[in-house]
């Protein structure tokens, strides 16, 4: 069962499931949002798909032209942006742990020490999946941004002036809503391209916390219920209408170092994490990316993420802002 939150031509909001060929959305009745319906779920005491199941309805609407008309939203959004936060981790996936060591050798050499990269990847390996009722060993962990950070199915990803490089990371994301009691209830999965600038990660490791303050996009689709253990899909880059780099990736929890349950467990022990009404959008990781394969992302470059598991791929644009130039304070 896969939802899509779309605007109509008059302005209003809507969600849709996704019909059997794909291609089409059937309207809910009486909802809005997603967060509306995940609300509503948590009232009730019920999962998200049984009130999808009563609300769905027999209207036909073409996806594709949603999407071609930029009417698609994120899976999930928060009337207060603030009140959304996006985070993530990194090295649960072999490609990424490979990605951010050939970043250690380029600055440090081949004979250097093993990176901490390396080394926080080999403890997921060997404690990342504790098994049921039990808490395995602690993740890398980032801050992406808030709500507004979140760029929706089809729009442009901006790169800032001061960046140095802007790449994809095709990643699965974990969308949550934490209940009036601040318990935390995993909403579904979507794709997710992380998008980071791995150059100014490269300089030093101590500016990766600088280079992930970036936007993201996710979507189009919202998965609900389980992850399939194994996620296949590919990633590409399009210059100018012609494909300049692709690469297939591995996902779910039997490629991953690390549970969902165990990620889930070491981003929501803090009490910040778990304020009553929040979401969280939380990506899992890479498995593959581009700048790993020495590919120099540009302006105008066309991302586009895809997998089975999730319908229709995940499409953005890379676009370079104008400079914004020294940002200054005013004393109060």
């Amino acid at each position: 069962m896969r939802l899509v939150q779309f605007k109509m031509p008059d302005g209003s909001r809507q969600v849709g499931r996704v019909s059997k060929d794909g291609d089409h959305l059937h309207p809910l009745k009486a909802t809005s949002t997603v967060l509306e319906l995940a609300e509503a779920a948590i009232a009730r005491g019920v999962s998200i798909a049984t009130l999808v199941e009563e609300r769905t309805t027999a209207e036909k609407i073409d996806y594709d032209q949603l999407l071609r008309e930029g009417r698609v939203l994120a899976p999930v959004d928060h009337a207060e942006p603030a009140r959304f936060l996006v985070t993530g981790t990194g090295l649960t996936h072999t490609g990424s742990a490979a990605a951010r060591n050939q970043m250690h050798v380029l600055t440090h050499g081949e004979g250097a020490a093993e990176s901490d990269s390396l080394k926080i990847f080999r403890m997921g390996l060997e404690g990342g999946k504790p098994g049921a009722g039990k808490i395995g060993i602690q993740p890398e962990w980032f801050f992406k941004g808030v709500g507004t950070c979140v760029v929706p199915p089809g729009a442009p990803l901006p790169m800032p002036a001061f960046a140095k490089a802007g790449a994809e990371e095709a990643e699965i994301v974990g969308l949550y809503l934490n209940g009036p009691d601040g318990h935390p209830y995993r909403i579904g999965y979507a794709l997710g391209n992380e998008y980071s600038d791995h150059v100014t990660e490269g300089e030093n490791y101590l500016y990766l916390a600088h280079s992930k303050l970036r936007s993201c996009s996710i979507g189009p689709e919202l998965l609900i219920g389980d992850l399939p253990n194994e996620v296949r899909g590919h990633s590409r880059i399009t210059r100018n209408g012609a494909v300049i780099w692709e690469q297939e990736f591995l996902s779910g929890e039997a490629h991953m170092s690390h549970s969902i349950a165990n990620l889930e467990h070491y981003h929501f022990r803090y009490p910040m994490h778990r304020r009553p009404g929040d979401l969280h959008a939380y990506f899992f990781g890479a498995a593959v990316m581009s700048y790993a394969s020495g590919v120099q992302t540009a302006s105008g470059d066309e991302y586009e993420i895809q997998a089975p598991t999730f319908g229709k791929p995940l499409r953005n644009r890379m676009e370079k802002v104008s400079d914004e130039g020294l940002v200054t304070v005013t004393q109060l």
